[in-house]
């Protein structure tokens, strides 16, 4: 892409002067059309040279002056506004219209294809003075005090004032099509949007400063007293670890009596009758005798039937368990079992279910 070059007279804070025209070898049709227009008097326009003698005359005329556009800006702050019922009298006692005006100072229809229009001094003089006077006092009022505050807005008022300078509306070469007479003209298919809209951008809201980050100072943690690394890594057993030991895994160092009582009884405490270990029944029925005689077999007792194992079952007695405090009166010794159990007495213990 080539670059986009413009005359002199486009940069900021230079005075009007005649605008730089590039035209093709072949003028096109509409321009020759809007040339006719214009021009009072009838000259001939048959050529490049005619077309661009034409073209510069018109231009460089200090009544060729082109309406952009029209802003509706308020004409005092938000706080002397006058406040009404009525939107209409709102409407014409608080705003003004202020027309942006510019003129052409590049004319390129070879590479780019395209016009360059400059604003006025009068409208560069409007323009910053409704920012100074205007604008910058709502901005202002709608940020928070600092230190400095004043200076910011200072150098916003500058930076508008070298923005408004050096502003320069490019568009399509068809722009030409509202040329109007004496030069004049008007833009044409919403190009009065698009410069609307680029110099309501200029407006700049005062921006405050950026909070400062506070830089929290934190204490530094107390190391423990002892600095041993084997109480760093030992590991520690909670309460409720230790409660839930049962208590005849711990066996005290000396048989002491009240200590056995003490752990026997909260064990026969702790466990409950689906804890207990009853040995499996023996069979409920006896085999048939047969001998080698002729005569028929006997039986010694019948068989008996599943109800009559069940009536057994409920008619059967308990045997009567020995209590705790029979068995701490033997002290610890190779007849004692798992729990002080005696298994010396297990015949007194076992159960008949056999009839």
């Amino acid at each position: 892409m080539p670059p986009l070059l413009l005359p002199s007279s486009a940069a900021a804070f230079k005075t009007r002067s005649a605008p730089n025209i590039v035209l093709s070898t072949k003028v096109d049709p509409w321009l020759t059309q809007t040339l006719k227009r214009i021009n009072r008097i009838k000259r001939p326009l048959n050529s490049v040279p005619q077309h661009f003698r034409c073209l510069t005359e018109t231009l460089s005329s200090p009544s060729a002056i082109w309406t952009l556009c029209s802003l509706m800006l308020p004409k005092a702050p938000e706080s002397e506004l006058r406040k009404d019922d009525n939107p209409l009298v709102e409407a014409l006692f608080n705003y003004q219209m202020l027309t942006i005006e510019a003129y052409i100072v590049h004319v390129d229809m070879v590479s780019q294809n395209e016009v360059a229009f400059k604003l006025t001094p009068e409208s560069i003089e409007s323009l910053v003075d409704y920012h100074k006077d205007i604008h910058s006092v709502d901005t202002a009022a709608a940020t928070w005090n600092w230190s400095e505050k004043e200076v910011q807005l200072k150098k916003l008022q500058e930076d508008f004032v070298q923005a408004t300078n050096r502003f320069v509306y490019r568009t399509n070469a068809m722009a030409l099509e509202g040329l109007e007479e004496d030069g004049a003209g008007e833009l044409l298919c919403g190009r009065s949007d698009e410069v609307r809209s680029a110099i309501m951008g200029l407006f700049l809201p005062l921006l405050p400063p950026p909070p400062r980050v506070v830089d929290v100072v934190r204490p530094t943690p107390l190391l423990p007293s002892s600095t041993g690394a084997e109480n760093w890594w030992q590991p520690t057993m909670s309460h409720s670890q230790q409660t839930s030991m049962d208590p005849w895994r711990i066996v005290p160092s000396s048989p002491n009596t009240t200590s056995s009582a003490d752990s026997t009884s909260s064990m026969w405490a702790s466990m409950g009758l689906n804890e207990m270990q009853l040995p499996s029944p023996s069979s409920s029925f006896s085999e048939p005798y047969t001998t080698e005689c002729d005569s028929p077999p006997q039986f010694y007792s019948a068989p008996m039937t599943t109800a009559a194992y069940s009536s057994s079952m409920r008619m059967a007695p308990i045997p009567q368990l020995p209590l705790p405090s029979m068995l701490l009166q033997q002290q610890c010794s190779t007849s004692m079992g798992f729990g002080g159990f005696d298994w010396g007495r297990y015949q007194d213990m076992s159960m008949s279910y056999a009839m």
